[in-house]
């Protein structure tokens, strides 16, 4: 089975949320965080709990855990080869449904113009 592009969601204004996120986050959950995504590289749909789960909306979860702290990542897919990773959370029971609403915000706009809202220099 072919590997599944990654690619991060960019904003309009060009920032992109995900890496925002990262780079706030301990060295230590940057690494657990940046090896989960490549897990989803590699199994693309096929990547199941515990590492990733589907919310709602064709919205999924990359689940992260270091130390008691739950990360996550929220992603879609678009078409068949590729994963858009929205951004990344921290939570404490189960992801809000206003963060899975702005990730569905985000698929709508990636959708509608997926040049605009693609990072270019792609390195997680």
């Amino acid at each position: 089975m072919p590997k599944t592009q990654v690619v991060l969601y960019q904003k309009a204004n060009g920032s992109v949320p995900l890496l925002d996120w990262l780079d706030k986050l301990p060295k230590r959950a940057q690494v657990k965080c940046l090896a989960r995504i490549e897990r989803l590289a590699e199994e693309g749909h096929a990547l199941r709990r515990p590492e990733a789960d589907y919310l709602r909306n064709e919205i999924y979860e990359l689940r992260i855990g270091l130390q008691g702290i739950h990360y996550r990542i929220l992603y879609f897919f678009h078409g068949r080869v590729a994963a858009v990773l929205s951004y990344g959370v921290n939570k404490e029971r189960r992801v809000p449904p206003k963060q899975i609403d702005t990730a569905v915000r985000r698929m709508n706009e990636f959708q509608a113009n997926p040049e605009a809202h693609t990072f270019k220099d792609q390195q997680p």
